[in-house]
């Protein structure tokens, strides 16, 4: 990805070198270097609370043009960040991008994060919070890989990252469709969906769901969306858990197996007290499925096998 540096970069790429010192000298080992030559890192973060200590941990991989052009692409993972307080953190982040454009801001953005968890610490929500989402997450199911860091989302974002700084008022929410729901031993889980083609939509999306008072309180409300880059003829794609170990990928797969596009799928769950084990997984992907074979955005497996078609795809939908 860095490893080829065009000479129009050298000036981005001196300036990343010098940030990368200064937070290693900072943080001794907090900070680790995943990749150098791909320009990924993490720091693991704290409040330095011992009676209620929180920690998250903040990915990021440096774009060829960061900081002259580009934002940081970043990930931020805590079990207890979900929902709202990860879409307040988010804008805190990027309004510090906005206000710090074309300068290093990982110091800052470390320490925002570390403000916020302080914050987070003192308020009344604190004590519950963690436990409920360890419990809920259902961790006993083997997750190999879960505890090593994924950046392959990061990635594919990389060349996008202006889009989600865009800050621009004039876009709409797009239309919201809840599908049917689905039971299992007191757990049950909804799918929503909607049409997207920028990330700001996605965002808005998010945004609105989150209004509503049962949605918000979903143990987990776990997205997918992949959105078709005319221009490069390529996707833009992420997926988020919620606190639902490897549920987005997951999700994020099945977009791709039916090979859909500008749409974004929400599946909440509201646990029951009873572990579901792999169950869950399936009852989330079902979800997925039908509420995007209702919406049109894939044919039926029947239509499929008569016709050989793959998709069906949706009309075009122009934002201004």
């Amino acid at each position: 990805m860095a490893d080829i540096i065009n000479p129009e970069n050298e000036g981005d790429l001196q300036s990343q070198i010098e940030e990368v010192e200064a937070l290693s000298s900072i943080y001794g080992d907090e900070w680790c270097v995943i990749d150098e030559a791909s320009r990924i890192f993490c720091i693991k973060i704290s409040n330095d609370l011992e009676e209620s200590k929180l920690t998250a941990c903040l990915q990021i991989i440096l774009p060829p043009d960061y900081p002259s052009a580009a934002p940081p692409i970043y990930q931020i993972n805590a079990a207890w960040l979900r929902g709202l307080e990860r879409a307040k953190l988010a804008n805190s982040l990027e309004n510090l991008y906005v206000e710090h454009a074309g300068e290093s801001i990982l110091y800052l953005w470390v320490e925002k994060i570390r403000e916020f968890l302080v914050e987070k610490s003192q308020s009344t929500e604190t004590v519950a919070q963690p436990e409920k989402v360890n419990m809920t997450a259902e961790e006993e199911v083997d997750d190999d890989d879960e505890d090593i860091p994924d950046f392959r989302t990061l990635k594919l974002n990389t060349e996008n990252a202006h889009l989600f700084m865009d800050h621009a008022n004039d876009e709409e929410v797009p239309p919201i469709k809840h599908g049917n729901t689905i039971t299992d031993r007191r757990s049950t889980f909804q799918p929503h969906l909607a049409p997207v083609v920028t990330p700001r939509q996605v965002k808005m999306v998010l945004e609105k769901l989150y209004e509503n008072k049962k949605i918000a309180s979903a143990t987990h409300n776990i997205y997918a969306y992949r959105i078709f880059c005319e221009d490069k003829h390529s996707f833009l794609q992420d997926c988020e858990d919620d606190g639902e170990t490897a549920a987005g990928g997951r999700l994020l797969h099945l977009l791709q197996i039916l090979d859909v596009r500008n749409v974004m799928v929400v599946v909440s769950r509201w646990y029951g007290g009873i572990l579901l084990g792999p169950d869950r997984f399936k009852h989330i992907n079902n979800c997925a499925r039908n509420i995007l074979v209702e919406e049109g955005y894939t044919a039926s497996s029947d239509e499929a096998t008569r016709s050989g078609a793959k998709t069906k795809r949706p009309k075009s939908k122009k934002t201004k």
